[in-house]
Formats: structure tokens, C-alpha cells, sequence
């Protein structure tokens, strides 16, 4: 039975490319709310005795989440056999621990409702800490993908003489992985936190590499803060502007406007829709699909 591809508003372009590489059918869910703020959603497409992938990247998870549950439930009440999340960039994945007392631990309640609701999820480079696998907070089968070997292809085919370089500590694997793929030398920085917007960032002597651009690579970028200080202190090294590629471009706030000026280019993945977007997922996703979830 051919699947039923269904997005979420927002996520038309991302779904289109996916049912086509899916051999799926391509359906529609209209959302929208009544004047007290209740959301309205329907279903187009018959989901009856079918697989039905629900897609919705999740980088503003408050707004959407009634919806995609909404959309969700009544893909199941019309008989669907199965109804999956494939969600690009996953959510509440910060909070896996009870910081101070009376904390909520948003990525398990949030775990919890989604697992609930879905009988599978794919999704690509969650922002893990505490669980090294998406199977410590889920209950339900899972595929993590992972977008470090498009990056280091991209960097590959777009950008001579790459220095890669990760921001700070936690990317050391990143950095150190599309720096292998391509053969490219890699350093990562040392990066001091403050705050949710404060950070300083130490950058060692990287004066052997002045004839090589510097590439900032990162899963997330969303205040913006940590690439624009690393952006500004490579420069202040004498080395050349730097690229920045990363896998979810969530800027928020103003951080885009910040970033623009300090780099040559910023390329993101397809995982959240935005203008830099220059790197594809959906082949990756579409043959998670039809091969089966393995987290």
C-alpha cells in the first residue's frame, strides 16, 4: 500500500521532495484557528489502511504541537495502519536533567507525548547530552540520522583550501569527522558559557593556516552568539572571512542579522526552513523510510 505523506503548514517544499523520492502519495493538512484561539485541522488525503508520515520539523514546537497531535489522532481514526513523526529538527532536547528544584524535564515529558501519540520518528542530529540514543527518552522506535557527511560533501565541492573548525568542545567530533571525509586539517575551540547569551571563546595560534578559509561547522545555530565571537576572533587572527555550515539554521531572534556581516557565506541543511538552506536531507530521510527504522 503506498504511503501517505502529510506536512504540517511549513513544510510543504521538505515533504514534496520526500514523497517524490518515497514513491509517496502527497497529501495536505489544513490548520488554522478559530477566533477564541482553538485550532481547526483536517486531513487531505485518505490515510485508510495505509502507512502515514506525519512531517513537521519542530522548530517552534509550542505553536505546532496541538496541531501535529491533532493531525496525528485523526490520521488514526480514519484507519491509518501506522502513523510516523518525521521531524528534521527535533525539540526539548535541552532540559534532560532536574537543574534546579521544581524544574520540569522537558525532553522526557515532551518524550512522552510524542511516544504516546506516533509509532515511529526519524529525525536527524537531535541535540543529545545526558542519553547518548534517542531510546533513552522515547518509546518508540526511532532512526537518528546524521548530516556530518553531506556537510563534509558540501564543504567538499564548495569552498577551496577548508580549515575546518568547531566551535567549541562538544563539536570535536563533528569537526574532526568532515575534516576526515575530506582530508581537510580541523582544530576546535575553546568555548566558556555565561549564559544563554553570553560566551567568550579562546582560539588557539592558527597562524600556520592563513592560506586556508576557515569553516565554522555546527549542528545548531540559534542565538548565535558562540559563532559570531569565534567568527570575530578568527579575524582578529589575520585569517581570511569565514564560512559557516550548519545542520539547523534556527537564528533567533536577530542572531541572522548578526551573522550575516561576520561571515562570507552561512549554508544550512533543509531540517528548518530558512534562506541559507543549500544542503539536502531528503534522500537521507526518504531512505530511512523505505528501509525501516533503526535508531
Amino acid at each position: 500500500m503506498q504511503r501517505l505523506v502529510l506536512p504540517l503548514p511549513g513544510n510543504e517544499i521538505f515533504a514534496t521532495r520526500l514523497a517524490s523520492q518515497c514513491d509517496s502519495e502527497l497529501g495536505r493538512v489544513e490548520a488554522r484557528r478559530f477566533p477564541d484561539g482553538e485550532s481547526y485541522v483536517r486531513l487531505h488525503g485518505n490515510p485508510s489502511g495505509r502507512p502515514v508520515d506525519l512531517v513537521c520539523t519542530l522548530s517552534q514546537p509550542d505553536p505546532q504541537f496541538l496541531s501535529l497531535i491533532f493531525a496525528a489522532e485523526t490520521a488514526r481514526d480514519l484507519g491509518a495502519s501506522e502513523v510516523n513523526l518525521i521531524a528534521p529538527y527535533l525539540a526539548y532536547m535541552r532540559q534532560d536533567k532536574r537543574f534546579h528544584e521544581g524544574e520540569c524535564v522537558t525532553s522526557l515529558s515532551f518524550a512522552k507525548l510524542i511516544s504516546g501519540v506516533f509509532d515511529s520518528m526519524v529525525t536527524i542530529d537531535p541535540h543529545l547530552h545526558r542519553h547518548p540514543q534517542l531510546s533513552g527518552l522515547y518509546t518508540i522506535p526511532t532512526a537518528t540520522l546524521h548530516a556530518a557527511p553531506l556537510l563534509a560533501d558540501w564543504i567538499a565541492q564548495n569552498i577551496k583550501d577548508p580549515l575546518i573548525i568547531g566551535p567549541d568542545e562538544e563539536s570535536e567530533q563533528w569537526a574532526g569527522a568532515i575534516a576526515k571525509r575530506i582530508g581537510a586539517p580541523h582544530k576546535v575551540l575553546h568555548k566558556t558559557r555565561f549564559g544563554d547569551r553570553s560566551v567568550d571563546i579562546e582560539v588557539p595560534d592558527l597562524s600556520e593556516f592563513m592560506d586556508r578559509t576557515p569553516v565554522l561547522v555546527d549542528d545548531i545555530a540559534s542565538s548565535g552568539k558562540t559563532l559570531a565571537v569565534a567568527a570575530r576572533k578568527l579575524v582578529a587572527q589575520g585569517l581570511r572571512k569565514p564560512e559557516c555550515v550548519v545542520v539547523h539554521a534556527l537564528f533567533a531572534d536577530d542572531a541572522w542579522n548578526e551573522l550575516v556581516p561576520l561571515f562570507s557565506r552561512i549554508t544550512s541543511t533543509e531540517a528548518v526552513p530558512h534562506l541559507s538552506n543549500g544542503i539536502k536531507l531528503t534522500p537521507l530521510f526518504a531512505e530511512a523510510i523505505v528501509k525501516g527504522l533503526k535508531d
